[in-house]
């Protein structure tokens, strides 16, 4: 009866889950497999005839890889406009040191060519790459190598990836801790200050002929004028001994001082009918919309002082674009408080509700990009194939954030749970389908072609992290990402998205992982066409 259910795919598929979490919770020395840990179960079902079906495997990968897409897209022209060109030359330090190991190693031990290419694609785990081999070789001799060197392609990133801050002896959470203060430190912290008015040269002008926040950047939230505080407007006219009370960061309020005035202690009351109010970005006709063009003043009497967004506030500048999600701190009368927040939605249950139909939508889009044939020249061309097409979407859509009615993001809670789902249907059909020739592929073939294949995995591992850390001082977490993109492993993503809390990783992943596929596949048509 056990062997028929091992013959249910279904059955299968939870019990190498089931297991592979057991495995993974077991700490040697404080280092453990986590979910990783499901694809050393697979393997070892994959060896005795269990097998998960691909295309279950490839519905997770799609899973896996557009919820990685849609997180990592924000922020992912900002790390490729800061950090891009480092984690690019790294990557193609990666390629270029599998490629040259594998040929030095062709001539000492004289391999042939189909096989070489073969081991290549293999060792970094890339079926485009396998499959330009077969095109560029015709020979069966490609993918036998592929099969050899593939197992450990896929492990030995995996486990790599999770001695690598053991040896480094970095605290990958501590190190996530200091970037993300890192980050934050572009962005200053935004404090509510009160002026004094006493330069003579504004007595009796309006806030739109000082135009102070684009001399300062601060806004003014609030102005005294005697003993009443009120919500100022662009017309509002500043006077000898008023007070002002503006909002931002440590640089703008020290300008503000220069040209209003000295400082003061305290915060300006508000009158009865007046409040301050946090107000959600959930109304899909708002995403995108600039705060200028919105024009709250007008409207509805209220002025946006800050806006929250991923953990950050950022000072409201007219030109700034809205997000679903942001939250906006609004000050203004009750009434406009109203108006505005029925404008904006502030539906907090907006926030973790999940619209699947950008979810597939964007897949489709992905899985049919992916299909595109780029020709470079005769004999030379490039498809994303479907992780690249999928990962190339979902970071597009996600920066573009809206089309239309359609709004391309996803609850944090979804988007964990989809993409650990995708995560463990990818791993346990890879496991078992490496799992299933392991052994006879290894007596057919022998060990040679096994070990050379360590090589190329092993030797640009090792290049990446030597050239990353003395030379480019890349951080831990960026080298991670990186290596796993430009050795294409999206194994090896997994696994080092379980390690630590921050999708810095994965914004690194999905920055270099084109460039790696596109090189890798290049790299092996060259070595076809001109290695005998």
């Amino acid at each position: 009866m056990f062997t028929d259910l091992l013959n249910s795919s279904y059955f299968s598929l939870f019990l190498i889950v089931a297991l592979g979490f057991m495995l993974g919770r077991i700490k040697i020395k404080g280092l453990s497999l986590d979910v990783s840990a499901v694809i050393f179960i697979a393997l070892l079902f994959g060896h005795f005839g269990v097998i998960i079906p691909k295309e279950l495997g490839n519905f997770g990968l799609v899973l896996f890889i557009f919820t990685i897409g849609i997180q990592a897209g924000p922020g992912f022209f900002d790390s490729f406009r800061s950090k891009g060109k480092t984690l690019i030359l790294i990557t193609m330090l990666i390629i270029a040191s599998a490629s040259f190991t594998a040929l030095g190693l062709k001539f000492l031990f004289n391999i042939d060519t189909p096989s070489l290419v073969g081991l290549i694609a293999g060792a970094l785990t890339s079926t485009p790459g396998l499959a330009v081999a077969i095109d560029s070789t015709n020979s069966p001799l490609a993918s036998i190598a592929y099969g050899i060197a593939y197992p450990f392609g896929v492990i030995g990133v995996i486990l790599f990836v999770k001695l690598l801050p053991k040896i480094m002896r970095v605290d990958l959470e501590k190190e996530a801790r200091k970037l993300e203060k890192e980050r934050r430190s572009k962005y200053p912290e935004l404090t509510s200050t009160i002026f004094k008015v006493s330069n003579a040269v504004f007595f009796g002008k309006s806030l739109a002929e000082i135009n102070l926040r684009a001399m300062t950047g601060a806004v003014v939230s609030r102005v005294k004028h005697g003993d009443k505080t009120a919500i100022p407007t662009s017309q509002t006219v500043l006077h000898e001994g008023d007070y002002i009370q503006a909002v931002g960061s440590g640089e703008a309020l020290k300008q503000v001082a220069v040209l209003i005035g000295p400082r003061e202690d305290g915060e300006l009351p508000l009158d009865k009918t007046q409040e301050i109010e946090s107000l959600l970005i959930t109304k899909k006709e708002i995403i995108n919309k600039q705060l200028g063009d919105l024009n709250f003043q007008r409207n509805f009497n209220c002025t946006v002082t800050r806006v929250r967004r991923s953990g950050i506030d950022l000072s409201p500048s007219p030109d700034l674009a809205l997000k679903f999600g942001d939250k906006l701190m609004v000050i203004g009368e009750r009434e406009g408080i109203k108006g505005l927040a029925r404008l904006l939605g502030n539906n907090a249950k907006k926030i973790s509700d999940t619209d699947f139909f950008p979810i597939a939508m964007g897949i489709v889009l992905g899985v049919l990009f992916g299909k595109l044939n780029i020709s470079f020249s005769d004999g030379m061309s490039f498809s994303p194939g479907l992780t690249g097409g999928v990962l190339m979407m979902a970071l597009m859509l996600s920066a573009v954030g809206k089309t239309g009615p359609v709004i391309w993001t996803m609850s944090g809670p979804a988007n964990q749970l989809l993409r650990q789902l995708g995560l463990l249907l990818f791993l346990a059909e890879v496991g078992t389908s490496a799992g299933k020739n392991l052994v006879a592929t290894f007596q057919e073939s022998g060990l040679l072609l096994f070990g050379v294949g360590i090589a190329i995995t092993v030797v640009p591992m090792m290049v990446a992290v030597l050239v990353g850390r003395l030379v480019f001082k890349v951080s831990l977490l960026d080298l991670i990402g990186t290596i796993t993109g430009g050795m294409t492993s999206t194994p090896g993503l997994a696994a080092a998205d379980t390690m630590v809390d921050s999708n810095i990783p994965s914004v690194a992943y999905a920055t270099v992982y084109p460039i790696a596929m596109v090189f890798l596949i290049l790299s092996i048509q060259l070595i076809s066409s001109l290695v005998y």
